[in-house]
């Protein structure tokens, strides 16, 4: 008799591949030790993930639908943002994986078709909607708003993972990223405005 499909199988195997990550690294991250950690064996990995790199799409979707999630679960611009820093600082090894693999897997879906920012990452659409939902106007009008703040956030959480700022700076460099975003936003109007109807 022919061996019944695991219907749980690619969620062992996902959290297998992400305590492996976090107690090793990328580089811990082989199909043999994945199957071993998820209690399954080499074979049936490969029937659920083509290769290492389907293995890594795979957390890829995972920690995007997570910190979508996270976005939704905010209630304020602000909320959002702290959300986002202390994924960052929770899970380091997802986001480092993340922004090491994730333009790849974000734009492969979408190869051939031009598509806006949102489309292609969606919890960029859900801080675009954020801010349509607190400054009014259509999501499209704070795109360059929302691009300002994402490198905000992105360059703290790159800072504080990487450790590039003294030791015990780091609630100052913490403050100053909340004090950008109200500074952002106090400004809003040189932002929020789509390019195209600027005159």
């Amino acid at each position: 008799m022919p061996r019944q499909p695991d219907p749980e199988l690619e969620q062992r195997v996902l959290n297998a591949a992400h305590a492996l990550l976090r107690r090793g690294g990328e580089q811990a991250l082989t199909m043999r030790a994945v199957a071993r950690a998820a209690g399954s064996n080499t074979p049936a990995v490969y029937r659920r993930f083509k290769d290492r790199r389907d293995l890594i799409q795979g957390m890829l979707q995972r920690t995007v639908e997570r910190l979508g999630e996270i976005f939704d679960s905010a209630d304020s611009l602000e909320e959002m943002a702290e959300m986002y820093v202390e994924m960052a600082l929770r899970e380091p090894e997802e986001f480092e994986l993340f922004y090491k693999h994730g333009n790849e897997f974000l734009t492969r879906r979408h190869r051939g078709k031009p598509q806006t920012i949102r489309e292609i990452r969606p919890n960029f659409g859900r801080l675009e909607g954020q801010l349509a939902k607190r400054l009014g106007g259509e999501v499209d009008d704070h795109t360059r708003l929302a691009l300002a703040i994402w490198a905000i956030l992105h360059g703290t959480t790159s800072l504080l993972l990487s450790k590039s700022i003294p030791q015990g700076h780091e609630p100052q460099l913490r403050q100053a990223c909340r004090d950008a975003i109200q500074a952002l936003l106090a400004g809003s109007a040189n932002f929020s405005v789509a390019p195209a109807r600027r005159r």
